[in-house]
């Protein structure tokens, strides 16, 4: 339940204190208070509400004890014991606290690197961990760098707002990269016992919508809010009724959300031609696709190889190989996967053999594929990612 209302409740209280780094403190104050009262006092009937009010009211107590808060006491002190302060609304009629969040995490005063996880862990409510992972990156580097995003902030006095003008602008490129790695994060956890965290996805889709609908005129926010439209139109697919993963080429289509494809072709008609617009595309390919066999795998790969110019990335690259391998066929996609062997970023990148390992499979070299799908296993974090490539292993054991 924390997990799924930290970032509100972080938004709320940051509206109060003007401090993510403290906000998240309160916050994480509030969770302690649940776990020693709520088993004596049972779980309250909304214990979202219940772990809000608690943030609320310490945030207010933090206030009036700090005298240089007075100007601010006069806003909060009166009332906040039921209702949030009373806060002016933004230029262009945006209150949203998470949107607010957003902005402030990806301030200037921060490095990108620095903006993205430092939103990763308050708006998503991820572990260090994930967000290294989400980063191949090592964790205490990651770690580092949240503390210090947390520290300039305060010390800078960035204020929680929405900009406006050309500082909202300069800030939309690392806003709508975060949104795009939260929903990311929540479409396919790197972590724990479920491959999908729907409630990310919901709230990076929110987003996304409310950025497009901000800035018409940005063809990029159109670009993402498609992009996620149409991947959030799989999710229910994508696991069967025990929580296990159901791969693409399974899925049952009729579960597809055809309002969230209409929406998603919708805005990719409002897109542009950037990197997002481009992975819009691409999920559009699928989406008309009525069955497996009747995607247009030419046009899939065509388009990551022109994803792969614009955004040089050896985990873009791995993509344009499966969609060469689907074109072309696993002979021509095999020297791709392997020309990315040595690539430092994908070293403990579990997909990397996962992708290797099937197309020795399909090559007919199963005792080659089997090991590629064991060592996979060991580097995901996922449980249920784990025992997806076990079970390939184990198949793949049995026809060599």
């Amino acid at each position: 339940m924390f997990r799924i209302e930290s970032a509100r409740i972080i938004a709320r209280v940051a509206r109060i204190v003007r401090d993510v780094g403290i906000a998240e403190e309160i916050a994480q104050d509030a969770l302690v208070a649940a776990l020693d009262q709520w088993p004596e006092s049972g779980v309250p009937d909304s214990p979202g509400a219940w772990l809000m009010a608690t943030a609320k009211h310490r945030a207010v107590d933090l206030v009036r004890r700090k005298e240089t808060y007075a100007r601010k006491l006069a806003e909060v002190g009166r009332t906040l014991e039921d209702a949030p302060p009373p806060e002016p609304r933004d230029a262009d009629g945006i209150d949203d606290d998470l949107l607010r969040l957003i902005f402030t995490a990806c301030h200037p005063v921060l490095s990108t690197e620095a903006r993205i996880a430092l939103t990763l862990r308050l708006l998503g409510g991820l572990t260090t961990q994930e967000i290294a992972r989400a980063f191949l990156a090592a964790e205490p580097t990651i770690a580092q760098r949240i503390v210090r995003a947390k520290r300039t902030l305060a010390t800078a006095g960035v204020p929680f707002e929405v900009p406006c003008g050309r500082d909202r602008t300069a800030r939309v490129a690392s806003v709508l990269e975060v949104i795009y790695l939260v929903f990311n994060e929540g479409y396919s956890a790197t972590a724990g016992e479920d491959l999908v965290r729907p409630a990310l996805c919901e709230d990076a889709l929110r987003l996304a919508r409310v950025l497009a609908d901000l800035m018409p005129q940005e063809p990029e926010a159109h670009g993402l809010a498609a992009l996620l439209e149409l991947q959030s139109s799989r999710i229910a697919a994508r696991t069967g009724p025990d929580g296990a993963p159901v791969l693409i080429a399974d899925q049952d289509r009729a579960r597809w959300n055809r309002m969230l494809i209409l929406r998603g072709i919708e805005a990719l008609r409002r897109a542009g031609s950037g990197p997002y617009s481009v992975q819009a595309a691409i999920a559009a390919c699928h989406a008309r696709a009525l069955r497996y066999a009747d995607t247009d795998w030419g046009m899939i790969a065509a388009l990551y190889g022109r994803l792969v110019e614009m955004v040089p990335s050896p985990v873009m690259e791995l993509n344009r190989a499966v969609a060469v391998s689907m074109a072309r066929g696993p002979a021509d996609a095999l020297p791709l996967v392997d020309a990315l062997g040595g690539e430092p970023a994908l070293k403990n990148y579990h997909l990397l053999p996962s992708v290797r390992g099937d197309l020795l499979e399909r090559l007919g070299r199963t005792a080659e594929a089997r090991g590629e799908f064991e060592r996979a296993a060991s580097l995901t974090r996922n449980a249920r990612e784990r025992d997806l490539l076990l079970d390939r292993a184990a198949r793949a054991a049995t026809e060599s």
